[in-house]
């Protein structure tokens, strides 16, 4: 796709232009979408997650909608509800938020796990199943959820099955003293967002998506991808390794690693650049492994795994 560096950087310019001081960040929502996949945001109130996903947003045309989760939100709130038609005495399918190319679904981690599960099938397969009917939605889907970590009050902690469909999850982090500064001179009259223009249309956001999936990933990476997935598996530290879907997903995000660096084929160095954000949170620690984070754990394996090549023998 000719045009493919050059609708991928406008994306990236006006995110930055909103988003101060996160370049990593903002590529790695730009990665996630890209390969298909959804996004997890976790971090402490008022460090900017909403705003990275409303830019995202805001930055690529189709339908956006945003589900802000509570306590008391039910399941139907989301995928929508059949109402009966008085007239044609018959009922009529609702849809709700989740028909929309880009869900942000605002604190996710607040409502129970029977209403998070209401976007199980939809982020899984991109359909609704409804009083036994079937709706496609809309293409692309991505779901952007924020969350606070699960230590504050009124949190639920998000089921593994939830985690699990999640490509990525990363964390905003406090801005540098720079960035803060200029994001007061900026943010202090007005939302940066009130003017914010898409960049590229829906229809071009699916030329992108489909271009990644068409790039070669050779047999060598696919081993080292399931090699890093089975090293999950069986570490000493982890009580739940990486899932075959993780491995799939994996192979999507370093496919979209591999295109925003100008390539048309993966390298096990694009796989190395996206591994801790899309494995890290799916990954349970034993309760006395002694280890500060997953992400560590992630860390050191891809330091003991070796990168096997065409002919399956290894290489650093």
């Amino acid at each position: 796709m000719e045009q493919f560096s050059t609708y991928t950087q406008a994306i990236l310019d006006r995110m930055n232009s909103v988003i101060d001081g996160k370049p990593t960040e903002t590529r790695t929502a730009l990665t996630v979408l890209l390969a298909g996949g959804h996004l997890l945001v976790e971090d402490v109130p008022g460090v900017g997650k909403t705003m990275l996903a409303r830019t995202l947003a805001g930055a690529i045309g189709g339908s956006v909608s945003r589900i802000q989760f509570t306590p008391d939100l039910l399941p139907t709130d989301i995928t929508g509800v059949s109402v009966y038609d008085q007239v044609r005495r018959e009922f009529e399918f609702k849809p709700g938020p989740v028909f929309a190319n880009l869900v942000i679904g605002d604190e996710i981690n607040r409502a129970s796990a029977k209403t998070q599960s209401a976007l199980l099938e939809a982020m899984a397969e991109s359909q609704v199943t409804a009083d036994g009917t079937t709706y496609q939605l809309a293409t692309p889907f991505m779901v952007v959820a924020t969350q606070n970590p699960v230590e504050m009050d009124g949190t639920f902690p998000l089921p593994e099955a939830q985690r699990d469909r999640f490509t990525a999850r990363i964390s905003m982090g406090y801005p540098d003293a720079d960035a803060e500064v200029h994001m007061l001179a900026g943010h202090g009259s007005g939302s940066p967002l009130k003017d914010l223009q898409p960049v590229v249309d829906i229809n071009q956001a699916t030329q992108l998506v489909e271009y990644v999936r068409s790039l070669h990933v050779s047999t060598a990476v696919r081993r080292y991808i399931v090699s890093l997935c089975q090293a999950t598996r069986h570490h000493p530290h982890l009580r739940l390794g990486a899932s075959p879907r993780a491995a799939l997903q994996m192979q999507a995000a370093a496919r979209a690693e591999s295109a925003l660096a100008g390539r048309n084929h993966v390298l096990p160095d694009d796989v190395k650049a996206i591994a801790v954000p899309v494995l890290a949170h799916r990954l349970l620690l034993e309760r006395r492994s002694g280890t500060d984070s997953a992400q560590d754990v992630v860390r050191a394996i891809l330091d003991d795994v070796r990168v096997p090549t065409e002919d399956g023998s290894g290489t650093r």
